[in-house]
């Protein structure tokens, strides 16, 4: 109650109370918490702090079935909770892949008993990622798939992905594409410039990412289908959107944390916390993502939460796998350098974090406060200043800001009206 109620997706930036019922919102206004119908009725006092929709996450990696040791669906859906997130999109690289509708029931039983927010699953883009045949999209969307993506691997193919662009248009399916030349990033792991050569690694450049950007926006307007790209980092790749949506093709686009407020001359020395794919970029792709992000050409900031255990990450800049955490950080390094930077207003950042990606996730009841949806809600004080440090709900470590100073965080995280979180 008393909090300043922050929903793009009605436009409403006010002080109201919420009332919650059977997992609901049923109403909003000012003073509900005065009426004497509703003395004795639990409340959360938020004087003094945002209330915002739950955040949609439209990209992470939750490890299960496979590799629990560096995730399970318990722990990251903890995790997301912990920093605001109420919904979470996995990624279907799982061991084995989520491909099959016998996979995806497994999952949802899982999530059934183990998750504390919403889980929604992808469905294998191609059989066992491989890219070279499609999986039967009617079968994975009646077993519950909520888009379609080859995530962690590229479909190289570009035949194949018009075929899967059109299939799954027809089904209304989003189709979410990793888009990196595996021939021009040839395995780097960092960044091709001054910072990979000062350090004497292998760098891929930007072309590796917007050549199939660019590809992807040809074949997104050839088909007349929607199509999302994923973890955008370079500064021709976001321009390669821009203007592939003044031109009315069905683009959409998601920015990282990371890639917006870090660059590859901050990679500490050869610390393989800071390896990610696409890698951290120059200055002048993450000013690009900034401006991407104002001006509404990336829609959506999601974490590409990728968790790896600690001895993996130990092996070096080489040999180490791409991927860091981010579900605990990634409302506070958004708040940190979006907001307080004054690079978006609290309602744009809200959006790009909530109304944004469920909209394009097609999700009705998710990412708006308004009577009738979800009771999927986030208390945040914007001022709070807090230093990641190794206590993390994640059962992996591997980020590149432990020890930064973030301001802002997630106070309370409920999920269909239950408190999942509380600092």
């Amino acid at each position: 109650m008393g909090g300043l109620l922050i929903d793009p997706a009605v436009k409403v930036e006010a002080v109201r109370d919420i009332l919650i019922e059977d997992g609901k919102i049923s109403a909003i206004a000012p003073g509900l918490a005065r009426k004497s119908a509703l003395r004795g009725v639990p409340a959360i006092d938020a004087k003094g702090k945002w209330v915002i929709p739950g955040l949609v996450d439209m990209h992470v990696h939750l490890r299960e079935p496979g590799r629990e040791g560096d995730e399970t669906i318990k722990t990251g859906t903890k995790a997301a909770a912990r920093g605001g997130v109420t919904t979470v999109l996995a990624m279907a690289n799982t061991e084995p892949v989520s491909d099959s509708p016998s996979q995806l029931a497994f999952l949802h039983a899982k999530a059934r008993t183990d998750a504390v927010i919403t889980v929604l699953f992808a469905g294998a883009l191609t059989a066992g990622q491989n890219g070279e045949k499609l999986t039967e999209f009617a079968k994975l969307r009646a077993a519950g798939a909520a888009a379609l993506s080859d995530d962690g691997r590229p479909v190289m193919d570009a035949g194949l992905l018009r075929r899967a662009l059109e299939y799954a248009d027809d089904l209304g399916l989003l189709v979410i594409d990793h888009c990196e030349d595996l021939n021009l990033s040839n395995g780097a792991c960092v960044n091709e410039g001054p910072t990979a050569l000062r350090k004497g690694l292998r760098g891929a450049p930007w072309a590796a990412e917007t050549a199939q950007v660019v590809r992807d926006i040809v074949l997104a307007q050839l088909t007349g289908a929607r199509l999302h790209i994923a973890h955008v980092s370079t500064a021709a790749s976001v321009e390669a959107i821009r203007t592939a949506k003044r031109n009315g093709i069905r683009i959409s686009a998601e920015a990282a944390p990371h890639h917006f407020a870090l660059i590859d001359k901050d990679i500490n020395g050869y610390d393989s916390n800071w390896k990610m794919n696409p890698p951290l970029r120059g200055v002048e792709d993450r000013l690009a993502l900034l401006a991407g992000l104002a001006d509404g050409t990336i829609d959506a900031i999601a974490t590409d939460h990728a968790p790896h255990g600690c001895a993996a990450k130990e092996l070096g800049m080489d040999l180490a796998p791409f991927g860091i955490i981010g579900l605990e950080t990634s409302l506070s390094v958004a708040l940190t350098d979006l907001f307080h930077k004054k690079v978006l207003t609290r309602r744009k950042l809200v959006e790009r974090m909530s109304s944004g990606p469920a909209a394009l996730l097609g999700l009705k009841d998710k990412g708006t406060l308004t009577p009738g949806a979800d009771a999927d809600l986030v208390i945040v004080d914007p001022e709070l200043t807090w230093t990641p440090a190794a206590a993390f709900f994640s059962k992996s470590r591997n980020t590149p800001f432990a020890g930064r100073r973030l301001k802002g965080r997630a106070l309370t995280t409920l999920s269909a009206g239950r408190v999942v979180h509380a600092l």
